[in-house]
């Protein structure tokens, strides 16, 4: 799933590219009776309400909130786009052949497999297009009054962000010390107590700071917990100046991969010796959550044992 970086990536690439554009036209192929009665796009009624709406506003900027792209309007609403497992944006030249759309011209837009799965089209003023790739169709896109944004439930119940330069260590303390007695990882995960971070990302973050995965929040040292919270800081920005993470199938809006997975020191890392200067530990997979977890045998170590 894209975390805070990807999420960013995407937010500057629409920022760059379609800011200033109005949306002329909307296509989609979600539609599922799972979601009848509920309000986002893959609600037939809903997107007939949706295409209404959008349809020829003006795109005046994107945000970012925790994992969510906004789309922010000038005609006071915000479109919602949560991208789930396997989403992400891409913008560019596209035509419709039968039921499927294709991107024109060669480059990774048609030639990575993974923009191929194209099921959101917002058509351009430019002649150009807005699209979201989506192999699993998990993605959730919704429309909120932009003044509203803060207390909706799409976007009101994240926590804090991590990048804001209020957010310092006494916050960032407060906020884990919610659940005391939570496994770290899942409570750096929980984006209520701090918006935006994953799997990926957390894995990162506990390996800098030589914090185990499962300790208890309370059982660690405030000294790790200030390791934990620069690394935060350093690791997320990191990821974003490398354009994301592309392990899975994220791309940015150009349909090319980010270059962050080139840079783990423990996710998706298991059975290998641990980079850290002197440490001669081996990376090492367990289940937390139901989610995997990496980290080192030897300078994270678990209070106790496992």
């Amino acid at each position: 799933m894209p975390e805070l970086p990807e999420v960013q990536t995407t937010v500057d690439g629409i920022n760059k590219r379609a800011k200033g554009l109005r949306v002329v036209d909307i296509w989609t192929d979600y539609r599922s009776d799972f979601h009848l009665g509920k309000d986002n796009i893959a609600n037939p009624t809903f997107f007939s309400y949706f295409k209404k709406t959008v349809r020829g506003a003006k795109i005046l900027t994107s945000s970012r909130r925790a994992k969510n792209v906004l789309l922010h309007l000038d005609n006071g609403q915000t479109i919602v786009i949560h991208m789930k497992m396997t989403g992400h944006v891409l913008y560019g030249k596209y035509k419709k052949e039968g039921r499927k759309w294709i991107a024109i011209g060669a480059g990774p837009l048609r030639d990575d497999p993974f923009n191929r799965h194209i099921h959101l089209v917002f058509s351009l003023s430019n002649g150009k297009r807005l699209t979201l790739s989506d192999m699993r169709k998990f993605a959730k896109i919704t429309l909120v009054p932009t003044d509203k944004l803060h207390e909706s439930k799409h976007t009101g119940q994240s926590g804090p962000e991590p990048l804001d330069a209020s957010f310092d260590f006494p916050a960032f303390e407060t906020r884990l010390m919610l659940r005391p007695r939570g496994k770290i990882k899942q409570v750096l995960m929980n984006h209520e107590i701090v918006a935006g971070i994953g799997n990926i990302y957390s894995d990162e973050i506990l390996w800098r700071a030589g914090i185990h995965p499962l300790e208890h929040v309370e059982d660690v040292p405030q000294k790790k917990l200030r390791l934990a919270f620069r690394a935060m800081k350093e690791i997320l920005s990191h990821g974003i100046s490398f354009g994301g993470d592309s392990m899975s199938d994220y791309r940015n809006i150009e349909g090319v991969a980010g270059r962050f997975q080139n840079k783990h020191n423990a996710y998706q890392k298991t059975g290998e010796k641990c980079n850290r200067r002197g440490c001669g530990g081996t990376i090492r997979r367990i289940i937390v959550g139901g989610r995997s977890g990496h980290y080192c045998d030897r300078h994270q170590v678990l209070k106790g044992g496992l």
